[in-house]
């Protein structure tokens, strides 16, 4: 409500609020609301309602913003004291220096997931074609065809929402033209030893953690992207038993995993025809992404 805020100056046409007198309380709010770094929050918010760059509020602070304005930050800011991500709000999440455009539709990409990117990049060059199981908002995809501009990448997903999002992306970042995208349930529409490599940032939660995960997560990103099954393995399963007719000879299987996954992986893509190349720790140390090769 605009009673969150310090009273502004009357003008014709109505009242007036000094940036500074916005910010303020709205990072107190996002900080009695239990957000991590409210002051950071509450700038991207704001410069994201003036249409300007974060840098450039200091610039302005003594800038008056009318009524109007300062009721459209008042609900974003409420819509984050909800606990809804950030990235829902304003419309778009960095990943690997880039903005990608993302919506309720789709996984907010995460840090650990450039790990996937800097492994297919480790092992896929030349004129190869890959495939990207489960793109949501294509940021795999995107990166794939950006740094390797003779891979052409099939972008994989269920849900058209979420195809419609990596499009976007495609076109946003000049690579469509060498992204295919297909809707279907993993590897069904490929034939037999199709492709160089496969990529893929699968569900890998339990089913019974989901309850316990954060409520920004819990309840807004999409449970199809996260719910991994009984011991969150039920997707990566399938992913492998089909890769292994769709890889040529030596093809590359990449994809990320979750918490105390590695052992039981490790050992049942060994038992499906693949070699384990690494497995590589996230920035915590844990296991991240398991990349494998397909021995015949």
């Amino acid at each position: 409500m605009i009673m969150s805020f310090c009273p502004g100056n009357s003008k014709s046409g109505g009242l007036f609020f000094p940036l500074h007198t916005v910010l303020q309380p709205a990072t107190r709010q996002l900080k009695d609301a239990g957000i991590e770094s409210p002051r950071l929050e509450a700038e991207i918010l704001l410069a994201h309602c003036l249409k300007i760059e974060r840098i450039k509020l200091y610039t302005r602070w003594n800038e008056e913003l009318p009524e109007s304005q300062v009721r459209i930050c008042q609900s974003l800011v409420s819509r984050r004291i909800r606990q809804e991500p950030i990235a829902y709000i304003i419309g778009y999440r960095e990943f690997r220096s880039l903005d990608f455009l993302v919506t309720s539709e789709v996984l907010i990409p995460r840090p650990e997931t450039e790990l996937v990117v800097e492994s297919a990049l480790d092992h896929i060059f030349g004129q190869a074609r890959v495939i990207d199981v489960g793109t949501g908002c294509g940021v795999i995809a995107v990166c794939l065809a950006r740094e390797r501009p003779k891979v052409h990448v099939y972008a994989v997903d269920i849900s058209e929402s979420a195809l419609k999002v990596a499009r976007a992306n495609a076109i946003r970042h000049k690579v469509a033209d060498r992204i295919t995208f297909v809707r279907a349930d993993l590897l069904s529409p490929f034939g037999p030893l199709a492709v160089d490599g496969i990529v893929s940032n699968p569900p890998y939660i339990p089913t019974h953690e989901i309850r316990n995960l954060p409520i920004e997560i819990r309840d807004y990103e999409p449970r199809t992207a996260l719910d991994g099954g009984t011991d969150g393995l039920t997707c990566s399963r399938s992913l492998m038993k089909e890769a292994k007719y769709i890889l040529k000879r030596h093809g590359w299987l990449i994809f990320e995993m979750g918490f105390g996954q590695n052992d039981s992986l490790v050992a049942e893509v060994q038992e499906e025809g693949y070699q384990v190349q690494k497995v590589v720790p996230d920035y915590a140390g844990l296991d991240r992404v398991m990349v494998a090769r397909k021995i015949a």
